[in-house]
């Protein structure tokens, strides 16, 4: 790999063709759409059994392991022909599901060292990740498109991605994401015999903590700790706290029998999420982790208030300023939620709350930052913020191979249980 932990975008194409004109029969590399900006989606594809495998990678734009996995077991299919074979199925693997987003996000990897001898001198920081962070607002994400009742478009990738689905009628559909601080979790929309006391060893085995009671999926059912599966009764819809409805095309795809897998690597983990000890007072955390998610959401309102009145001006700008700004206005519906789950029963909960209150912020506060012009009052909150993220929960850089390989081994472990 190249001097930074994840390979750009752009790097991640080229490596992709490499390897497939190394061994053309093996892989396959095809387009099957066009972003907003008119960027190829790229599908590599091995094997060439009756029955598909589907993973997605790159659906939000500031998470680039899932390119880095995808590749890499391609990569591994390619040495190894007999380790798809034996599943008797054609293994696809869309590479990055929002190029336009990524483009903007890959800009903090040019600030992170390598994984060699600069990483071992110097780990990557929470401070040069968010001072170049970008996540789209959550209406431009396009895993999740709109309601048929939505008057706002269908995204082209979003099309694509659907298109694919209903192509290929996967049997397994793997997403695969990445979060900055915290631990690894897994979401089935169906339960999958043995999965979890899989997934389990697996990330014991890498050292990776699981989320103990994941709060991502609130109304999901949690089999075991880092594992949640959809109920039989949940609506086919999922609502974000911005208020945005959309049909995740997690969902859209049971219409095939398809099962979907989330699985979810963290960047830079923290062990006390997967505490399971029990909690005092769950209200009480609640209530601190509240105050400190709307607390910096108003001092955040103080300090870009006091720059004055500037309108961002170029698309990135626009684009920063319209994902910060949704960020800075949904802290009264995340404490609703809060408050009306049980959450915070265990210290591992407690703790993911904890990190919660102060992600969604600075996020806010890095691509406000950068709307506008990287002011200096800005700048320093992004700093302060992030040097308080790492030091309170001791957030440790996870490296890179072992977050690829949570995630291969987990798609292999579920390809096996369902194929």
């Amino acid at each position: 790999m190249r001097g930074t932990p994840y390979p750009t975008l752009g790097e991640l194409l080229r490596r992709a063709r490499a390897t497939v004109a190394a061994r053309p029969g093996a892989l396959r590399l095809r387009a099957v759409g066009t972003s907003r900006a008119g960027r190829p989606l790229w599908l590599l594809s091995a094997g060439h059994g009756p029955r598909h495998i589907l993973t997605v990678a790159g659906a939000h734009a500031n998470e680039p392991v899932g390119g880095v996995t995808s590749l890499s077991l391609a990569e591994r299919f390619a040495r190894e022909p007999a380790l798809l074979q034996e599943s008797g199925c054609t293994w696809n693997f869309l590479l990055c599901l929002d190029p336009d987003g990524a483009s903007l996000a890959g800009r903090w990897l040019t600030g992170l060292p390598g994984e060699g001898r600069a990483a071992a001198e110097a780990s990557p920081t929470l401070r040069g990740y968010y001072r170049r962070f970008y996540r789209p607002a959550f209406a431009a994400q396009p895993e999740f498109p709109p309601v048929v009742s939505d008057p706002r478009p269908v995204m082209p990738e979003s099309e694509a991605l659907v298109r694919l689905i209903d192509e290929l009628r996967p049997v397994v559909q793997f997403s695969l994401h990445g979060v900055e601080v915290g631990g690894s979790f897994l979401q089935l929309t169906r339960a999958v015999p043995g999965a979890a006391a899989a997934y389990r060893r697996i990330a014991a085995d890498l050292g990776i903590p699981l989320e103990h009671r994941p709060f991502d999926g609130m109304g999901w059912l949690a089999e075991s700790p880092g594992v949640l599966v959809l109920p039989d009764s949940s609506p086919t819809e999922e609502r974000d706290p911005s208020g945005f409805t959309s049909q995740a095309t997690w969902l859209y795809a049971m219409r095939h029998g398809t099962v979907s897998a989330v699985v979810e690597a963290p960047f830079w983990s923290v062990s006390g999420v997967s505490d399971p000890r029990p909690v005092a007072e769950p209200r009480r955390e609640v209530a601190e982790a509240s105050e400190i998610l709307l607390g910096r959401a108003k001092q955040l309102e103080a300090v870009v208030g006091e720059l004055g009145p500037r309108a961002p001006e170029t698309p990135e700008e626009v684009a920063h300023f319209t994902a910060a700004r949704e960020l800075m206005d949904i802290g009264p519906g995340v404490v609703d939620t809060w408050n009306s789950a049980e959450l915070a029963t265990t210290v591992g909960n407690a703790v993911s709350l904890g990190v919660a209150a102060r992600r969604i912020p600075l996020r806010a506060a890095a691509m406000m930052r950068q709307a506008l012009g990287g002011a200096p009052a800005l700048d320093t909150l992004v700093e302060a913020w992030a040097r308080e993220l790492a030091s309170t929960f001791d957030a440790r850089w996870v490296p890179v191979t072992d977050q690829t390989e949570l995630q291969i081994r987990t798609m292999l472990a579920l390809a096996r249980a369902l194929v």
